[in-house]
């Protein structure tokens, strides 16, 4: 608006106009339209035209009611078109973030470029919805993509979103949030015998000491990848055996307690620098992102994948994390302590090595049969239900 001017209401609701001082039009001051509306409870002002452009009081009400109708379908106003960035250009800027920032940002590229580019097209991040994605997560089940893949397409989705928010591209909902999920049954069922353990070890060792010894701390602590790479000189404590956790996956910081082995491998590997990190990536000197191919290879040359089909039953790296916490469990550690060794938020999610702490729950109703047997043969006899408490004497 130009300096100095004021609006002034017309007859017709929502529309405004006002004087020009610098136009003018057939000897007099040129007029604008204004209108105005709401949208979310936000005010919005948005410049009509000029009089000697050929607008009219009725041309301004029926832009306006084109507004109102546009607003009440959910759909982009012509002065939010220049805001917000489509998806395809909001999703190459999160790619760009991915390659510094995350591990196999490849995935992500493959995921977009090979249905999530075509599905949206270039629609704008506010034109798409819920029911949308709900028809993405449709059409890719129909192509008999897993429930992890297309739980994985959904949550590339909403993190594209996420960073468009803290970018400050994009301020509206992120559509994600009104989708469910799916189900997702990929819980690793697999875990290594001794026997397998060792093997694997020694046939690590003979090809990279760095894997193997990645291999060793989740093997033997329960380490998850992220943690391993994320080891510096200052998190060891050689004196109290312990190592500490900073800054996991739950955000939960916590203690691991080392093994003998584990205490020899990480003594050799002490940087100079307590700042720096155990665990280097070779070619330039940073922190290593993602596993070694080196890993996959040797389960492969000693069979322990061979015609596994069920990726629950498959030998991954993340399979040695799951052997730490299936041992404790079949020596009969209890859940609660596994829980803390592995850095769970919560029981539920230990609960599921709870099959293989030996004869618990019959051990358990023993002991409570022989604590019974024991009161009543010594005339202390403890019934089950609660007794009434005796009245107190003054």
């Amino acid at each position: 608006m130009e300096k100095g001017t004021q609006r002034k209401r017309t007859k017709y609701p929502g529309v405004y106009i006002r004087p020009s001082e610098q136009r003018s039009y057939k000897g007099k001051p040129d007029l604008c339209y204004d209108i105005s509306y709401k949208r979310e409870g936000r005010k919005i002002w948005e410049k009509v035209g000029w009089v000697s452009e050929g607008y009219t009081p009725k041309l301004a009400v029926q832009i306006r009611a084109e507004r109102l109708r546009m607003i009440r379908h959910g759909q982009e106003l012509p002065r939010e078109r220049k805001k917000v960035p489509r998806f395809s250009e909001q999703s190459k800027e999160y790619l760009k973030w991915a390659e510094e920032n995350k591990a196999r940002p490849k995935n992500d590229f493959y995921l977009l470029n090979k249905y999530l580019w075509d599905f949206f097209g270039d629609k704008r991040l506010n034109e798409i919805t819920s029911f949308d994605l709900e028809r993405l997560k449709n059409d890719l089940t129909k192509k008999e993509l897993s429930p992890a893949y297309v739980k994985h397409a959904l949550v590339l989705i909403r993190q594209i979103y996420n960073k468009a928010f803290q970018w400050g591209h994009y301020k509206g909902e992120n559509p994600v949030k009104g989708v469910k999920m799916p189900t997702v049954n990929n819980g690793r069922e697999r875990f290594l015998s001794h026997e397998e353990a060792d093997k694997l070890l020694t046939e690590l060792g003979k090809v990279s000491q760095s894997v193997r010894d990645q291999a060793l701390l989740s093997l033997h602590c329960g380490l998850r990848t992220g943690e391993i790479f994320n080891l510096k000189g200052q998190d060891l404590d050689f004196e109290n055996g312990l190592i500490r956790i900073m800054d996991p996956k739950n955000k939960a910081n916590r203690t691991a307690f080392m093994t003998q082995a584990i205490k020899e491998v990480l003594k050799v590997r002490f940087p100079e620098d307590p700042n720096e990190l155990i665990f280097k990536d070779r070619e330039h000197d940073g922190q290593i992102k993602a596993i070694s191919k080196t890993f996959e290879r040797v389960v492969d040359r000693l069979g322990f994948n061979k015609g596994v089909e069920d990726p629950r039953q498959r030998v991954v790296f993340y399979t040695l994390r799951h052997t730490f916490a299936s041992w404790l469990a079949i020596q009969g550690t209890p859940l609660l302590t596994i829980k803390e060794l592995l850095g769970h938020k919560t029981l539920a999610m230990t609960e599921r090595y709870a099959h293989l702490i030996p004869d618990m729950k019959k051990n358990a109703t023993l002991a409570l049969e022989a604590a019974f047997n024991q009161s009543r043969n010594g005339k202390q006899v403890i019934p089950f239900a609660v007794a009434k408490e005796a009245p107190v004497t003054q």
